[in-house]
């Protein structure tokens, strides 16, 4: 049965698809990631995203297509994270201006979106290339204009457009050198290619001739008590009701002692520190009995304890350009900055790093890094929360940039971006600071400074791959420096001295380590004194970062 137009509902319908099979999909896409890190990266990010554009689309009370369609890209655009959810952001915003005034829309139309959409996007990135989610958008598109050739049914049109994205991503491999090393596709094409078929797959859901009915959020909220987006995740599973986190205090505490103590009674269980202080985080469903086990070991402080069965309800009644705003608040570390010239706003995870940026001068602190890709939104949250009507903000990873520039446009300040696409980069612009200069001077000065820091990073890999010539297994310890893989091994030791061999000369330099919160300061002292040994010239400053995924941080000047 051919359709011939689509209004603002049919949207609705194909978003909410879109977003429901993205979530089914997204650690499968976060796999496809070149460098075998957990970053949840791709999938992950472009979930998020888009499920932010849904939660706008919906409160959207008409069924004029055009509306609907700004709404849910607004809402992407709020929501974005990482590269890959900007990146869709402004797929969408191209989409959303061709739709614009219009009530409903004809095969004609949504093709001219699809290619407005790619326009749009190829434009969101500074250097693009072949073999991307951007190659994937463009064939598309094509595929579009050929197929409202041929017919004005819009079904036939989603069918072929589906088709020529499928196939531009297969190809991906053959444009980028390092997906074929690695054995994968590109992620990100493979995203738009899974939003494309969970499109397909709500139309057919739709049809008259389906007897499965298309639920609306609110619908769905009422049968399942939630946001059914929300319980098709990790978030929406919640087992666990309270998260649950304090410090300790003492004289000798026993770290992994109270790690094996508090198995067993809940999840997403964090125990940091050293024998005076550690920090526990956890979901659980007796916080009293994990405090009281603690007792046992020491003072508690800082308690938090907070209903997340609660929290995600919550969730429901915000509007969605305050979700990554209002909700996030609480997230945000660092009061209101002094009345200053410019205020600087910087992204990082791990307790030490935090009190390592804030001692630098930062004045806001956005929880974020690898695997935890701040929003725009909450970016943008942080830019208005500064006192500062010019405000400087660090990344401080290469997937943050965009989403930091997004949310500076997005701002009515006046917003500069220093990419940093690194946290000792950060760092290394922080030390710039001279509250002297001006804005102008202080870019200036961080910008210089980023290219004085080599950096590099070890994590464990969390899936077999072929990458720089290295085969890596899963498990195995893998080094980076300045973005190439170039070591991997099964101790930390050998992995760091050859790490260090390939990425720092001979000369004397100073060598700083951030040590991640499974890597005790013993140990870290022990093999540094060993490379030092073979490394005179070589001077080590080691800090606690307290970072999730990498091991060690580590900068050389």
């Amino acid at each position: 049965m051919p359709v011939y137009s689509f209004d603002g509902n049919d949207l609705k319908k194909m978003l909410r698809g879109a977003v429901e099979l993205l979530g089914e999909s997204k650690g499968e896409i976060d796999s496809l990631n070149v460098f075998p890190v957990p970053d949840g990266d791709t999938g992950t990010n472009m979930y998020n995203s888009l499920r932010s554009a849904v939660l706008e689309a919906e409160k959207a009370d008409t069924d004029k297509i055009g509306q609907v369609a700004a709404k849910a890209a607004r809402g992407c655009m709020l929501g974005a994270r990482g590269n890959s959810g900007v990146i869709l952001s402004q797929y969408l915003s191209g989409f959303a201006g061709v739709l614009k005034d219009k009530e409903t829309a004809t095969a004609q139309d949504i093709a001219r979106a699809f290619t407005e959409g790619a326009v749009f996007a190829q434009q969101a990135v500074m250097n693009p290339v072949e073999g991307t989610i951007l190659t994937v958008f463009r064939k598309s598109a094509e595929g579009a204009g050929t197929a409202t050739a041929q017919s004005d049914d819009l079904l036939r049109l989603l069918v072929y457009v589906l088709k020529r994205a499928f196939l531009a991503l297969k190809e991906t491999p053959e444009q980028l050198e390092v997906l074929k090393e690695a054995g994968v596709v590109d992620a990100g094409g493979k995203g738009f290619v899974v939003i494309l078929g969970g499109m397909m797959q709500a139309l057919k859901k739709a049809s008259p001739f389906s007897k499965e009915p298309v639920l609306t959020i609110e619908e769905k909220s009422s049968l399942f008590k939630g946001d059914p987006l929300l319980l098709d995740t990790a978030y929406g599973k919640i087992k666990f009701t309270y998260c649950t986190e304090f410090l300790i205090k003492g004289q000798a505490i026993a770290v992994e002692k109270i790690k094996k103590e508090l198995e067993g009674l809940g999840d997403s269980m964090l125990v940091v520190g050293d024998e005076r202080m550690a920090r526990v985080h956890m979901h659980t469903n007796h916080p009293g009995t994990v405090l009281e086990s603690c007792l046992l070991h020491g003072l508690v402080d800082d308690i938090k304890i907070n209903n997340m069965l609660e929290q995600s309800k919550a969730l429901l009644s915000i509007p969605a350009e305050e979700t990554d705003g209002q909700l996030n608040k609480r997230e945000i570390d660092g009061e209101k900055s002094e009345n200053r010239n410019y205020a600087v706003v910087s992204v990082v995870s791990g307790d030490g790093l935090k009190q390592i940026m804030k001692s630098l001068g930062a004045d806001v602190i956005v929880p974020g890094g690898q695997t935890l890709n701040p929003s725009t939104g909450e970016i943008l949250n942080a830019i208005e929360k500064a006192s500062s009507q010019s405000v400087i903000v660090l990344p401080n990873n290469k997937n943050v940039i965009l989403s930091a520039k997004q949310a500076g446009e997005a701002s009515s300040k006046d917003v500069v971006v220093v990419s940093s696409r690194s946290v000792a980069q950060g760092i290394a612009a922080l030390l710039q600071l001279d509250r002297e200069d001006n804005a102008e001077q202080t870019v200036l000065k961080m910008n210089s400074a980023l290219s004085s820091v080599s950096s590099g990073e070890i994590a464990f890999a969390v899936r077999e791959t072929v990458s720089n010539g290295l085969k890596i297994n899963k498990g195995d310890l893998i080094g980076v420096w300045d973005g190439e893989l170039k070591s991997s091994g099964k101790e930390l030791g050998e992995v760091l001295a050859d790490l260090l061999s390939q990425g720092v000369d001979e000369e004397g330099r100073l060598i700083t380590i951030y040590y991640g919160d499974s890597v005790k300061k013993t140990e870290i002292e022990r093999i540094t004194a060993e490379i030092n040994r073979k490394r005179p010239s070589w001077e080590f400053d080691l800090h606690y970062g307290g970072q999730p995924v990498y091991e060690l941080i580590i900068s050389a000047e």
